[in-house]
């Protein structure tokens, strides 16, 4: 009779596993569809902004050896052109995203999602 009871009163153990150990993920393990999107939404602008940054250096080092050629200059005085405007799209998604953060407290841009 004392043993049936002592095992009634005893709590019953059940082995639990670390899904996510310190350590073993790292960064990995706290990673959500968030920071996805605001990772790729960030590293989209900074590659295609250093892209058009060389195209406009490029462009400015074509203009520099053109040796007054009409064509190389004209071609180079384009390419100077594409990569200033492709640096003004860039600068307007950044400041519409950075807009959009302010007005409805979604950052884009950053990993904290601010309350309104």
């Amino acid at each position: 009779m004392l043993k049936t009871l002592s095992a009634l009163l005893v709590k019953p153990v059940f082995a639990q596993i670390d899904l996510n150990p310190p350590g073993q993920w790292g960064v990995i393990g706290g990673l959500t569809v968030e920071r996805l999107v605001t990772g790729a939404i960030s590293l989209v602008l900074i590659v295609v902004a250093l892209v058009f940054f060389f195209v406009l250096v490029l462009g400015g080092l074509k203009w520099i050896t053109s040796e007054g050629d009409e064509k190389k200059v004209g071609a180079a005085r384009a390419q100077i052109t594409n990569g200033l405007i492709g640096l003004a799209i860039i600068f307007a998604a950044w400041a519409i995203l950075t807009l959009i953060g302010r007005l409805f407290g979604i950052n884009l841009l950053s990993l904290e999602i601010k309350p309104f």
